[in-house]
């Protein structure tokens, strides 16, 4: 069977369609922003580490994700985010470097307890 040396182009130029950009999606920038902004309080009020690594890299997400539309219908910037959730990680690793008061004033578990008073 022999093949032809030159191609027959089969595309015909009155069906050409150009591209167009599909409209954003507004539904899926609210959700990464309510979760951008909820995670940091729950690893706040839980003391939860996962859930403040969790908060980071959503909220670095959210914001290089940014849109300029969501830029100015957003009250707050993206950094803001970023930044409360790199708050919450520093308080669920504050007590491994200032424990409570109450563990220090209980003596150490290794140790003898504090003698009660008569």
């Amino acid at each position: 069977m022999e093949y032809p040396t030159e191609e027959k182009d089969v595309r015909r130029p009155d069906l050409i369609v150009p591209f167009q950009e599909p409209a954003p999606r507004s539904d899926g920038g609210e959700f990464q922003t309510t979760l951008a902004s909820t995670l940091p309080m729950a690893a706040i009020f839980m003391r939860n580490r996962y859930i403040g690594w969790a908060a980071v890299v959503f909220s670095v997400q959210t914001w290089l994700g940014e849109s300029e539309e969501t830029k100015r219908s957003n009250s707050s910037p993206g950094y803001f985010s970023v930044g409360m959730s790199l708050m919450s990680l520093i308080v669920t690793y504050l007590p491994l470097f200032l424990p409570p008061a109450s563990n220090l004033q209980q003596g150490s578990a290794t140790g003898a307890p504090a003698p009660a008073p008569a």
